[in-house]
């Protein structure tokens, strides 16, 4: 235990808690057992690791910070681990990186029976299972999934202003007066937003834009060749196609699916085409979009394909199409929270079955959404709502 409390201290005290990101505030940290989800690089070891430092200070005592691939675990176990803790007052287990922990689901049912009045906070990658793992945690456990950041979390993340964070319902019903606050606080939101659109996603850029590129590909590499053979049973030998996929769906998006081509293009059945893509949108590497959420079946066909965020589709892209840049921030923004459906037949997007959005830039019209109701367009370089037509990146602050 003394390797792990001294591990302990070292993470805790390292954290810098110059920026701490919103979520921090809407985890529900008290409960007996919460899950934190997210793509590899998002953010959550440092989320878990400043609420451990302002909540518990640096010293393992109540709580105690473990990351399960530790060499510690290789004869230990975590059951075991638990047990002392406990026996020492201990009162809430930090279990990161949970998925490198053989059988971790039983483990954590089981200490959650044996010892109900300790709480347990684990953190791992998008993919882990939480209701099919060894052992049914989704009647337990609150599950959070963390994203990266949104251009408000950008802006204060790396220029230091602080933006309130507005409800979608806000942004459509006063955009004249969050433009004129936003304005007022960082003085060129539209300068700002195309920053954003290169390097503003994950939060390890440090003003190199070819390294920040260069991480982003290690988080493909890592997340296809480690964590979807892992949790998704993909055959290492067919990781290679998927990275083709990805590279396709990059000079492609936004793809209006045809999966007989893609499976032509990539030797494979259809079947296992869209199991594919399906793992890949679970990963927060792509994003499915249907034109009718409530009828989506497993093995569905999308209607439309964008990479996650803007920032991969920079780092994967041989030619960016502006087009679909502005298309692939309104669909990650808007995942967040909302229900997003691909507009088939009037539209971009389809927002929680109610509002319409068109997305373009300044000279955009509104010939092809006329007469729609809830209608508006998402227009990329204007500094002011001009009626329905809003600056793009107000969608930027719903998160």
């Amino acid at each position: 235990m003394d390797t792990l409390f001294k591990k302990h201290r070292l993470f805790i005290s390292q954290v810098s808690m110059e920026i701490v990101r919103d979520m921090i505030n809407h985890v529900s940290w008290e409960k007996p057992l919460v899950g934190i989800r997210g793509s590899r690089g998002v953010g959550k070891t440092t989320m878990t690791r400043q609420y451990i430092r302002q909540t518990y200070g640096t010293n393992p005592g109540e709580a105690l910070y473990c990351v399960m691939d530790s060499m510690y675990f290789t004869n230990h176990s975590l059951l075991d681990m638990a047990e002392r803790f406990h026996l020492m007052g201990g009162k809430h287990l930090f279990l990161d990186e949970v998925h490198k922990y053989a059988h971790w689901s039983k483990e954590i049912k089981e200490l959650n029976d044996l010892h109900p009045d300790m709480r347990i906070t684990f953190s791992g990658s998008s993919l882990i299972q939480i209701l099919n793992a060894d052992a049914d945690l989704s009647r337990r456990v609150l599950t959070y999934e963390m994203h990266g950041l949104s251009f408000r979390e950008f802006i204060h993340f790396y220029h230091g202003k602080a933006i309130p964070r507005y409800a979608l319902e806000q942004v459509l019903a006063s955009p004249d007066s969050i433009c004129d606050e936003v304005n007022k606080i960082v003085g060129c939101p539209q300068k700002l937003f195309e920053e954003y659109l290169r390097v503003g996603y994950y939060p390890f850029y440090d003003g190199n834009e070819l390294e920040y590129y260069s991480r982003i590909e290690n988080v493909i590499q890592f997340v296809v060749d480690q964590e979807m053979p892992q949790f998704c049973g993909i055959d290492p030998a067919y990781t290679r196609k998927v990275k083709a996929m990805l590279m396709f769906l990059a000079d492609n998006t936004p793809y209006e699916v045809n999966i007989s081509k893609l499976a032509s293009y990539l030797e494979l059945n259809k079947n296992t085409v869209l199991s594919y893509l399906s793992n890949l949108d679970r990963a927060q590497l792509i994003n499915l979009l249907y034109s009718e959420n409530r009828s989506v079946t497993k093995m569905q066909k999308p209607d439309k394909i964008y990479l996650n965020n803007p920032n991969l589709l920079c780092a994967l892209s041989k030619a960016i199409n502006i087009g679909t840049l502005r298309e692939c921030f309104v669909a990650n923004q808007l995942s967040v929270g909302h229900q997003v459906e691909y507009g088939k037949e009037v539209g971009d997007f389809k927002i929680d079955g109610k509002w319409t959005f068109e997305v373009g830039g300044a000279d955009k019209s509104f010939n092809q959404i006329a007469d729609i109701p809830d209608s508006y367009i998402l227009a990329d370089s204007i500094e002011y709502p001009i009626g329905k037509k809003l600056p793009l990146w107000m969608i930027g602050l719903i998160y």
